[in-house]
């Protein structure tokens, strides 16, 4: 059976690249928490609009979507699912609103993982949330002709509870000692919880959820205001490639987990610019019109006034369309298409 040592990261020399990302992120984590003393109200905006990015994209990434005007009614918990992906989503929502309100009380611990994974499925009509995996499952993926062809084979089910378990022990046991920065622990973790693939269904998502939980339990919850899940879905293309790039010979515990670290602590960093972006679009404002036109002024090509929303949720929707109409007739942006079509250039 695979074993669980993370001992070697200790003597482990990390490349120029790999030290950088984890310098930025240091330095990023110092400068939100300034954001959370000077600007508190508009970070608390940002949070259930980064749930429900993360929401819609983590379920988006295995293929399970409904329309932006059901996905608000289930975020705010005001309709009932009416199918099995609105089910997947709801439960979602519920596990993720657990790790976001008591992270500080939920350990990485086997029992946890299992209640939370018995969350996320807790509204479909399966019964095996909550459990791990009683058949073999595989990692698959399409080619050109239509065939399917593994590409990676997990371990078994009879392997997978005291893998689990070892599993957490070994990040508990590195993480306590305190001599390695939890950002390089923490890719390693979810990459072998991946490979272990330890349920039938919801593997992703809850590698998703656990990834935000222990940022968050090391002080790095970036993703409390940026969705991470969604900066994952724009990438998922690059999000395989390193995961499969890592999986090669981890049966045989000779894989390397380093293409999977990089990318996971460059989706941590591309969140805190996120974040550091739109707090500087809100201090350099005097008014609501000028943080349009902040905003506006980071955007590059074709935008639309959903994508200025997201970037400057401070601002209300009719006051945004306002503010959208003047700097079109004051010739700064130009409008074109109409109804769900539409969309905006700089012309400034």
């Amino acid at each position: 059976m695979r074993t669980f040592n993370y001992k070697y990261l200790e003597n482990k020399t990390w490349d120029n690249e790999i030290m950088g990302l984890l310098s930025f992120i240091h330095e990023a984590r110092g400068k939100q928490a300034l954001y959370v003393k000077q600007k508190p109200s508009e970070l608390e905006k940002l949070v259930e609009i980064a749930k429900i990015q993360s929401t819609e994209a983590s379920n988006a990434i295995e293929g399970i979507r409904t329309t932006n005007t059901r996905l608000k009614q289930l975020m705010s918990d005001k309709t009932i699912p009416h199918n099995r992906d609105e089910k997947e989503i709801a439960g979602y929502r519920d596990a993720l609103n657990v790790v976001h309100e008591s992270f500080a009380y939920i350990p990485l611990q086997v029992n946890y993982i299992l209640q939370l994974h018995g969350m996320l499925l807790s509204q479909t009509d399966t019964g095996y949330g909550g459990h791990f995996k009683n058949v073999q499952n595989y990692i698959s993926a399409t080619d050109n002709t239509g065939n399917c062809i593994t590409l990676f084979t997990p371990l078994s089910p009879f392997e997978t509870p005291l893998a689990m378990e070892n599993l957490c022990n070994e990040y508990n046991r590195i993480i306590g000692e305190g001599k390695i920065d939890p950002l390089l622990v923490i890719p390693i973790f979810i990459h072998d919880f991946l490979c272990i693939h330890p349920f039938i269904d919801g593997n992703g998502r809850m590698s998703r959820l656990l990834t935000t939980l222990l940022l968050y339990r090391n002080g790095y919850d970036v993703g409390r205001y940026i969705s991470l899940e969604a900066k994952i879905a724009k990438n998922k293309d690059a999000y395989y490639d390193a995961l499969y790039a890592s999986q090669q010979n981890w049966h045989e515990e000779k894989d390397d987990p380093v293409p999977f670290i990089k990318y996971l602590l460059g989706t941590i960093v591309a969140a805190y610019k996120d974040l550091e972006n739109r707090v500087s679009l809100v201090s350099d404002a005097e008014s609501s019109e000028d943080i349009v036109r902040n905003a506006v002024q980071n955007m590059i090509g074709k935008f639309t006034k959903s994508d200025l929303r997201m970037l400057i949720p401070s601002v209300g929707e009719k006051t945004l369309e306002l503010y959208v109409k003047r700097l079109c007739d004051k010739g700064e942006i130009e409008k074109h298409g109409t109804g769900r079509s539409t969309y905006y250039v700089r012309l400034k």
